[in-house]
């Protein structure tokens, strides 16, 4: 169930689910999913679906990943990416293999501890990980050409969008209702920023402060 023949039968589903993006369906073939969680769940790593890590998070369904990476990358390819809410690492790993720097935040300190061994014990030389509350970003490491927030928040906090370059892109899921979300990809135009709406999605929430 982990072997790369798993692994790819999931970008085939990807594939057929309308994820076009090669750099993305590449990335997902390479990252072991099945290390980003407990063993015992390991079975299941390779579906297409979202799974408990422990803490009340999940680690994202790997189309919502793929669907999310595309998004930022669509316009052009950025070279430094916040991500807000590290979670299993699954998706910074993700990002990892397509873009120079990624730096990525959370605010639970175990999830925080096991996803830096993770990429340590992946190699990732280039994921640089916080403990931090991710309401603020990452002031002294910003700007940053694209943010990526895996937690539906009912609007994206101001220091986050201040924290991106000119054209510079942040996607996050943003509260619809109390049980959904829609996926939106916002761009940075000047003292403006524009919307764009992708998909109906469902999301754990964001939450300020460090547990």
């Amino acid at each position: 169930m982990t072997s790369q023949r798993t692994r790819d039968r999931l970008v085939k589903r990807l594939r057929d689910h309308g994820i076009q993006d090669e750099r993305v369906l590449s990335a997902i073939s390479h990252v072991p999913r099945h290390l980003c969680m407990d063993e015992a769940m390991s079975t299941r790593a390779y579906e297409d679906t979202a799974l408990p890590i422990g803490e009340g998070q999940t680690i994202s369904q790997p189309y919502i990943v793929a669907r999310m990476t595309e998004a930022v990358i669509r316009d052009r390819l950025p070279r430094k990416v916040l991500e807000v809410g590290t979670g299993s690492g699954y998706q910074a790993a993700v990002l990892a293999q397509i873009v120079e720097e990624v730096y990525t935040v959370e605010r639970i300190k175990s999830l925080y501890e096991k996803a830096k061994c993770l990429f340590q014990r992946l190699g990732y030389q280039n994921i640089h990980a916080s403990y931090t509350d991710g309401t603020w970003g990452l002031p002294d490491k910003a700007p940053f050409d694209a943010i990526v927030v895996t937690a539906a928040c009912q609007s994206v906090p101001e220091a986050l969008l201040s924290q991106l370059v000119l054209e510079g892109q942040l996607i996050a899921p943003i509260n619809h209702d109390e049980d959904t979300q829609i996926l939106t990809l916002i761009t940075r135009k000047g003292a403006d920023f524009e919307q764009e709406q992708l998909d109906w999605v469902r999301f754990v929430p964001f939450v300020p402060g460090c547990a």
